[in-house]
């Protein structure tokens, strides 16, 4: 069972000096974290399933490639593209410290749940669970196996980690079995007395500018929907769609602030990395309540 006294044994993970992999890293949270990352001395391996767009982000994060970020196009729903990065890794820094396991995409459906197609499933659960499952399946053995002190952290979401947003049905079950998962790996991590630990980070403070909303961009053919689905948009078109429905332009991220943030719960080692926490204790409490009396729990309450 995880306790304080568990965590407290272990000595503070430092940014500085560490070598940090971050997953989905040529953009949005990624791209925030990695820069963050830099920013307190790590030494950062961006993987990436866009070519141009790590090759791009490389180039402005570590100008004269001196070597602080090096990128390496991965396919996270690919053993054998996991495996070639973690080799990479090793083989060019001896270890992995931090392990940010922050590729993520939509199924492109939404709507009723009736509607979802098959590959509606397949593409988001193979990148935001199955991709997250190979990650760790890939990297935490080696991890355990060099001894030293090690951090995993998660990228799920409130919609499914914490309750789920209904019309986002896919993308929501597919949160929720990674808050599963990063528990279940929290709880083993501690059982076997090892030296790395794992985080879940649920993101917030408003939308976030991320390629999240037009990830068909990198959608399979094989995995592509039979029907019309709600389509890929960019950041300004959800502004825009979000300004249109409320009235009033929605508070817009700081993804620096929040790379930040998370690398100071990672330092704290903190389980759960998310802000409004009692927000979402309150929503889970209600939860509870339902569940106790046999009834529907409410819906999730996101607070941008």
């Amino acid at each position: 069972m995880t306790s304080s006294t568990d965590l407290a044994m272990l000595e503070p993970l430092r940014i500085d000096g560490a070598v940090a992999v971050v997953t989905g890293g040529a953009s949005g949270i990624g791209r925030a974290l990695t820069r963050a990352l830099i920013g307190g001395g790590a030494r950062v391996v961006i993987a990436d399933i866009e070519s141009e767009a790590l090759a791009t982000t490389v180039e402005e994060l570590d100008p004269g490639h001196a070597g602080a970020v090096v990128g390496h196009r991965t396919d996270v729903t690919d053993e054998e593209s996991v495996s070639a990065l973690a080799d990479a890794v090793w083989d060019r820094f001896g270890r992995c410290d931090l392990l940010f396991l922050n590729a993520g995409v939509t199924s492109g459906g939404g709507g009723w749940i009736w509607d979802q197609e098959p590959n509606d499933w397949r593409w988001c659960f193979g990148v935001n669970v199955f991709g997250t499952a190979i990650g760790v399946s890939t990297f935490v053995p080696r991890m355990l196996a060099d001894g030293h002190r090690g951090h995993v952290v998660v990228t799920s979401s409130k919609d499914g980690g914490v309750a789920p947003v209904p019309h986002a049905s896919v993308y929501a079950a597919s949160k929720a079995a990674l808050s599963g998962l990063t528990e279940s790996l929290q709880h083993q991590l501690v059982e076997t007395g090892s030296a790395v630990r794992a985080s879940v980070f649920y993101p917030s403070g408003g939308l976030l500018d991320t390629g999240l909303y037009s990830a068909a961009r990198n959608r399979p053919t094989h995995l592509a929907r039979v029907a019309p689905g709600r389509g890929s948009m960019s950041f300004t078109q959800l502004v825009e769609r979000v300004t249109e429905a409320t009235g009033a332009p929605p508070p817009i991220a700081d993804l620096d602030d929040l790379a930040a943030f998370v690398l100071a719960g990672v330092e704290r080692g903190d389980f759960v990395i998310a802000r409004d926490l009692d927000v979402s204790a309150d929503v889970l409490h209600e939860r509870a309540d339902a569940i106790g009396r046999a009834e529907l729990p409410p819906r999730n309450r996101l607070k941008m």
